[in-house]
């Protein structure tokens, strides 16, 4: 049975606050977009931090040679060249501290390949919360691997976006109701007070 709004509480002991890709090489792809995303996000880890929730960040990049890359043929390939040194880095407005987890990636899910479910479960963490960027790329593939590995999700609506607004709000609308719970920053800042 699914709480309402008004019921919405998070355990902070067993929750994460994941980040996706708040990086600097992606953030500033995004240009202006991204900055009430990276407030909202960066409220979302300050939050984390004063309840005792557990932060979070992950990241992508791939080996100098781009070998570890994945790259099956698709109609619409992903951006290829070589990325500026600082691509991976994680933005400093998320405020990393020495306690949060970071998780680095090579693909657009944050499970496959990574120790993200073994940091999870042995801490007894079992809430995730989901921000980032894109919506329908990192956000939603790292949401349909969590969702299949049994966690619960609750996803910050206003502290994500997407490539385009339509693909975003298909994954906000349509896929995330059916996996998890969709809220505001303020309501899940709200949520772990209570």
């Amino acid at each position: 049975m699914t709480d309402s709004i008004l019921d919405f509480k998070l355990d902070p002991r067993h929750t994460a606050i994941v980040v996706i890709d708040l990086q600097v090489g992606i953030v500033g792809l995004m240009g202006a977009a991204a900055q009430p995303i990276v407030a909202n996000a960066a409220s979302l880890l300050t939050a984390a931090r004063n309840s005792g929730a557990h932060p979070i960040l992950v990241h992508v990049g791939f080996s100098p040679d781009g070998a570890d890359r994945l790259n099956p043929p698709t109609d619409v390939p992903m951006r290829a060249g070589t990325p500026p040194p600082n691509w991976t880095e994680l933005i400093p407005e998320l405020d990393q501290q020495p306690s949060d987890i970071v998780i680095f990636k090579r693909q657009w899910g944050a499970f496959y390949g990574t120790g993200l479910d073994m940091q999870l479960r042995r801490r007894g963490l079992t809430s995730i919360v989901l921000c980032g960027i894109a919506t329908e790329v990192g956000v939603e593939s790292t949401a349909r691997d969590a969702y299949e590995r049994g966690y619960e999700l609750v996803f910050a609506s206003d502290a994500m976006t997407g490539i385009n607004p339509g693909s975003h709000t298909n994954s906000v609308e349509r896929i995330f109701p059916r996996i998890g719970r969709v809220r505001t920053t303020t309501q899940i800042i709200t949520a772990l007070r209570s």
